[in-house]
Formats: C-alpha cells, structure tokens, sequence
C-alpha cells in the first residue's frame, strides 16, 4: 500500500478521490456523452485519462442492461485499471432504491427487515446482496442507510430507514455490515450525522436539523457507532445542516467540525468517507461544483461522488493540491484509506470477482428466492 502510494504522481492521487457516472454498456464503447463531459468516447478511455479511483453504476446512463453484459462491463472496467484496483459501487440498499432491478432477487426494503425485530435478518438480506453484486463485478455498495426514521414527514429517508428506535437500527446496521463483509463486498452507511429528521429533500434543498449535542447522541448517533464497531468501509455524509454541531451553516459534507472532529476524532472512524452525490442541490447552492470539490476534502471527505462537472472538480482539487491549499499530507490522508479498503476487499486479487460469464447463474438462485420469500414472510 505504501509502495503503491509513493509511486503514484499527484494527478493519479487526485484521480483516486472520484467516483464519477460513467456512460455507456461497455467499457470499450465510445459514448457521446463520454465525449462531451471528459473529452474522450469510452468508459475505459475516461478512466485511463483521469486515474479514477472508482465509478458508481447508475441507471439512465446505459449502464445497466442485463447480468452478462453489466458482468463484461464490470471486467472491462477494471481492466482499465491494472495498477490500482477500481472501485465499483452501487446504491443497491433493495426495496424503494434498488439500482439493478430486475437483474437481482427482489429482496425486502429495510424497513421491512427492521419490523421483523430480528438482525439476522438484515445480516442475512445483506449477505445476498453483496454476493449478487460481487457476481456482477461490483465490490461497493451504498448501503446499509444508518438514518434513524424519527420524522413521519421524511420525504427522502421513510422506509429506507430500519425504523424509528435508535438501538433496533443500531444492531440492524451492524448485522448488515456483517453480511456485506460475508460476501467480501464493501459496505456503506449513511448518511452521517444523521438524515432521519428532516421534512426537507436534499436532492433539492439543504435541510436543517436542530438536534442538541444530547438528542444528536441518543437518536442518530447509535448506528453510526454500531456501524464503526462491525468495520465498516465507508460512511457517507449527509448534505443537511446541523447548527447545533456546527454553527458555520454549512452541510455535513463541507464540515470539517462534523467529517474530521466528530467523525474522525470522537466517534473513531479511520475508514473511508464519502460524500453523497455532489450534484444534489443540498450542497451545491453555497460555493459551486469547483469550490465544493475543495472543501468536502479540506473538511475530511476521502472520495467525490458524481460530481455534475466531473473535470472542473477535478481541475480545481488539482490546483488546490499544487498550491499548497490541499496539503500533500491531506491527499495522502485520503489515497491510503482508499488504498487500504480496497486492499482490505481483496480487489487486488486475481479470482476475487467471478468470470461475467457465470454472472447470470449467481444471481436469482433459487436459495436466495427461498431466503427472499422467507423475509418476507416474517415481517
């Protein structure tokens, strides 16, 4: 890891941080959006010119179209990047946001798992994802979501969100984490400190929650602790304002009192933190796509997820870097936790994925239908 690090020029560190949309069904295929947002056609070309440290799949891009081909897509991905293993992720959480679809079992909503009262459910729903995802060639999922639902009007968490008591969620997220790591995928929770208070939609508005430092660590605080207990390879933050937390008014995601003093420093993570998707508007109105970019990192964030202007973040983070704003201790920071989670999932190893071509006969198997059915059943 430390080898890797000191072989790497600063515009491959950078590139490490995104985790940009990529367009297109194969990673070969030249894609005129490619071509009009990074300048080259092909997913590959786009990865190889900016040293990417990973991708996010996402539907409307052409990404997702059938097991065999999402599997060859995955390989070719990767492929273009022999050096440093790529980071494929997904907002896979089942129920009300399930990015594959059709192509994997239909598996309960977490709210549905938490109404069973049971973690080995949520353990074992998170096993059968990861191991379907691996069989198509991701190793990240966004999930499992750490919210504690505490507002009936939630108009972005609701039944993504175990539930609504902060220790249910807390053993449910820490079994989920469990059964991500059973797979050998990545597991994700979010959205830190805590989404589950909000009548505002970040996608378009920068919600404010007024938690005191008491109420912050009685509701929301719990999973997050649960989660870093089981390991957890990633947390991810939220784009809301919690005044009570920081005064400044800025999101979680900017927040250097929230990413690094609380998250870091109190709370003890010493994983990987990602932002939330940088083209919601929670985030974006303050300081522009450029500006936003610098700060995520300059307040603790490890990756930039699906920045709307992919090369401008990546410019400024550069210019930041070269001038001195960005200190090559920082990006160091950032590139060895990244580094070390993909080392930790095994992505460097040859066999880690299986070939696309068994792809479609690892997914639906008749066990993960019986177990699918059986979660159901119990909620």
């Amino acid at each position: 890891m430390t080898a890797a690090l000191q072989k790497m020029t600063v515009e491959e560190k950078v590139g490490q941080l995104f985790m940009p949309v990529l367009y297109g069904s194969r990673a070969d295929a030249p894609h005129q959006e490619n071509q009009a947002r990074f300048g080259v056609g092909s997913p590959a070309q786009v990865i190889e010119k900016y040293h990417l440290g990973g991708m996010i799949l996402f539907p409307g891009t052409g990404n997702i179209v059938d097991a065999k081909q999402l599997a060859q897509l995955t390989y070719g991905l990767r492929a273009a990047s022999p050096e440093v293993p790529l980071l494929i992720g997904v907002d896979q959480e089942n129920g009300l946001v399930s990015r594959l679809g059709d192509l994997v079992t239909k598996l309960p909503g977490a709210q549905t798992i938490g109404d069973t009262g049971d973690p080995a459910n949520a353990r074992a729903a998170a096993k059968i994802t990861g191991a379907e995802l691996r069989a198509l060639g991701i190793s990240m999922d966004f999930a499992p979501v750490a919210d504690v639902n505490v507002n009936p009007k939630n108009p972005v968490i609701g039944p993504r969100a175990y539930g609504s008591d902060p220790e249910l969620v807390a053993d449910m997220v820490e079994a989920a984490v469990k059964g991500f790591h059973d797979s050998g995928v990545a597991a994700t929770a979010k959205h830190f400190p805590g989404h589950g208070d909000t009548a505002t939609d970040s996608h378009t508005a920068l919600p404010v929650i007024r938690h005191t430092r008491a109420e912050w660590e009685r509701l929301d605080a719990p999973p997050f602790r649960a989660a870093i207990d089981a390991g957890v390879d990633a947390i991810m933050s939220a784009h809301i304002v919690m005044p009570r937390l920081d005064s400044s008014g800025d999101p979680a995601t900017l927040s250097k009192k929230i990413l690094t003093g609380l998250l870091r420093e109190e709370l003890g993570f010493k994983g990987v933190i990602s932002t939330d998707a940088l083209n919601m508007d929670g985030v974006r109105k303050k300081y522009g796509d450029s500006e936003v970019a610098i700060r995520a990192i300059l307040a603790g964030a490890d990756i930039l997820l699906m920045p709307p202007d992919f090369p401008k973040a990546y410019q400024a983070v550069l210019a930041a870097v070269q001038s001195g704003r960005i200190s090559q201790t920082r990006l160091n920071q950032s590139v060895r936790r990244i580094l070390k989670l993909k080392f930790d999932r095994s992505l460097h190893t040859k066999n880690f994925f299986p070939p696309p071509s068994k792809a479609a006969s690892l997914l639906k198997t008749p066990s993960n239908r019986r177990a699918a059915a059986r979660l159901t059943a119990q909620s």
